[in-house]
């Protein structure tokens, strides 16, 4: 380990602690090639940037990331200006996406820690005021994939070493300025099994009403990393125990008494782990809220007909997964499912899209072969008119 140091007033300040790549230990295989190539780009264009956050903290656990970020000095247009494949989003706080195929690399630019109005947080500063600005230690270390050098902002490598979540923002502050970091806190201790210590576990206690006033939108977003965790059924029992579940989602904090949702859940945990590890089908949301919902579904003596069953299965989930809004063509696949593994019929009224076409109908596979005289003839007059349309365009 080494120490890097910055320029103060009275000479040099210590500021993190750097541990190279025997120190760390991260396997370089476990390291997406596009977050490395997005970093070395920067790099060579004159910008520091490291791999950030979760995915850090899990090559340190030798987990594969499931997302990699990186930071960066440069700003969100300089970053446009590099890859032709990005975009600008966010306006509270500019990012860039950058895509490959189906992968996207978020790349944010160090933030600042001046005074600032939360509404428009684009005010950029250094590495040392942007690693202030992490929410929990274990999120707030740098990796440079390049040079394999881990940097250590906040001796979050002690937390790492004693397996403990700890705040980096003052506790009477961290939950007032974003909610949602109590649900971080407790996912995060179940997914590393790292402990909470007791100062943050009393502030999450005292503040855990205020996430009630988080926008469903952002809890819908939550609830869906968690089901897809792998880990489900601990979490929850855990945002129980912290008296969360009761502000995220009422109805279903109703049934923490009954075994069968953590049994439910478990299952599900099961499912989703296989798929991580190639050995299952993916599972889709709809599967996900059905594990969380299916055994408190009551059947109702109105069910006389398809139509009404589907609509009041349909219903009685929207309720018990209230105030989250996931998109209503997960909800009815999830009712959907549910008749289906219960031998009920789904009219097909009632639900939209199920399988997207990805052929085209037989009728039209069937059809006979037009001549090819006639098929060429045809291409060749199609390609003339092209010509002749798209001559005088050019021109002017």
């Amino acid at each position: 380990m080494f120490i890097r140091y910055k320029k103060g007033a009275g000479g040099l300040d210590a500021v993190a602690q750097v541990y190279s790549r025997e120190e760390n230990k991260i396997d370089p295989a476990l390291i997406d090639r596009n977050a490395a190539s997005v970093v070395r780009r920067l790099t060579g264009a004159g910008y520091e940037s490291y791999i950030v956050g979760g995915a850090v903290r899990d090559l340190l656990l030798g987990r594969i990331p499931k997302d990699f970020d990186v930071a960066t000095a440069a700003s969100p247009r300089q970053v446009h200006k590099l890859f032709y494949n990005s975009r600008i989003i966010g306006r509270r706080f500019r990012l860039v996406h950058i895509t490959f195929g189906n992968e996207i690399i978020e790349v944010s630019t160090f933030r600042s820690t001046k005074d600032h109005d939360y509404s428009n947080d684009n005010q950029y500063g250094t590495i040392e005021e942007d690693s202030t600005r992490r929410d929990f230690t274990i999120n707030s270390l740098y990796y440079d994939p390049i040079k394999g050098n881990l940097i250590d902002f906040n001796n979050a490598m002690e937390d790492f070493k004693e397996k403990r979540i700890v705040s980096l923002i003052p506790l009477n502050k961290t939950f007032i300025e974003d909610p949602v970091r109590m649900v971080r806190a407790v996912k995060y201790s179940v997914t590393t099994g790292f402990r909470i210590p007791f100062r943050l576990s009393m502030a999450i206690r005292h503040y855990a009403p205020s996430i009630g006033e988080v926008s469903s939108s952002r809890m819908t977003e939550e609830v869906n990393k968690i089901l897809a965790s792998g880990c489900s059924s601990e979490i929850f029992r855990k945002l129980n125990q912290y008296k969360l579940l009761v502000h995220i989602l009422p109805v279903i904090s109703v049934y923490t008494g009954f075994p069968q949702m953590f049994e439910s859940l478990k299952a599900l945990d099961e499912k989703v782990n296989a798929a991580k590890d190639g050995k299952g089908e993916a599972v889709s949301r709809s599967q996900m809220y059905l594990a969380l919902v299916s055994p408190f579904i009551s059947r109702n003596e109105e069910w006389d007909t398809a139509t009404s069953t589907f609509a009041d299965v349909l219903r009685q989930i929207k309720v018990m997964i209230s105030p989250i809004t996931p998109p209503n063509y997960e909800l009815e696949m999830a009712t959907s499912m549910y008749m289906e593994s219960n031998g009920m019929k789904v009219p097909r009224s009632c639900i939209r899209h199920r399988q997207p076409q990805t052929a085209a109908p037989a009728q039209r596979r069937k059809a006979p072969a037009k001549d090819k005289t006639a098929t060429q003839k045809t291409q060749k007059t199609r390609k003339r008119t092209r010509k002749v349309k798209t001559t005088p365009e050019r021109a002017d």
